[in-house]
């Protein structure tokens, strides 16, 4: 079970993340999708190493109870054998008898629980060592997950930079072939050259107003120059009658 979760995360670990972008439809979709299976992995992993450090602790309290019983058939022993002391002191020997048979029970007890103790030891230590390599492991794990997660995060920001620096290249190249203010420009340019024929007429009215002027002021002198010439006439008349 844990060797084909470690082995799927390893698997994924490897695999090469610039091809399978190059070759997805929708990178995106895909880097999502292999963050979620990267979790999903991760915590199967987590669940089946928590089983397995439970079985250590297990076999742990099992260890600790083998030499606390060690411990307290020792001390039985030792109490048994003291008592049978006494007894054979006071020559009391059939108690004394009695309680040296009952250390001799509490040490052969002792010498089992040992047994149990020590044959116990190098599986603990093993599971130990196991425990240790999984949970450096799981640390890993975690830590290419958030590797993955960051970098899913970067590429999604950078193409999403890329997205709209395109838009914008569009809008300003679109700007370029379609630009208003050429339009305006060209209307712009329309209406100088009417306000240009207005003054063009307007000066060809004011010329044409001026020789109007000029004609009469041509017209007042020869009159002017009539009634001279007629007074004079009118005064050689008077000098000739006279």
């Amino acid at each position: 079970m844990k060797q084909s979760i470690f082995a799927r995360v390893a698997q994924l670990a490897k695999a090469n993340l610039n091809a399978l972008l190059d070759s997805a439809e929708d990178p995106q979709k895909m880097l999502d999708q292999m963050v979620r299976d990267y979790s999903n992995n991760i915590r199967e992993a987590e669940a089946a190493i928590a089983q397995t450090i439970g079985n250590l602790r297990m076999a742990e309290d099992d260890h600790n109870r083998a030499v606390d019983e060690s411990t307290s058939w020792g001390n039985k022993a030792v109490a048994a054998s003291r008592k049978a002391d006494e007894f054979r002191t006071a020559g009391n020997s059939s108690d004394a008898d009695k309680f040296d048979a009952l250390a001799r029970l509490a040490l052969q007890r002792q010498m089992t629980a040992e047994t149990t103790a020590k044959a116990q030891a190098p599986g603990l230590a093993a599971q130990n060592e196991v425990v240790d390599k999984l949970k450096s492991g799981l640390d890993q794990m975690r830590g290419k997950l958030g590797e993955l997660t960051a970098k899913r995060n970067e590429l999604v920001n950078r193409a999403r930079v890329a997205a709209t620096q395109t838009q914008v290249n569009d809008a300003l190249k679109a700007l370029d072939t379609g630009d208003p203010t050429s339009a305006i420009g060209r209307y712009e340019e329309n209406i100088r050259r009417q306000e240009a024929t207005v003054r063009g007429q307007q000066e060809l009215a004011a010329s044409s107003l001026d020789a109007q002027f000029a004609s009469l002021e041509d017209l007042g002198e020869q009159s002017e120059v009539e009634a001279r010439l007629a007074a004079l006439k009118s005064m050689d008349r008077k000098a000739i009658d006279y």
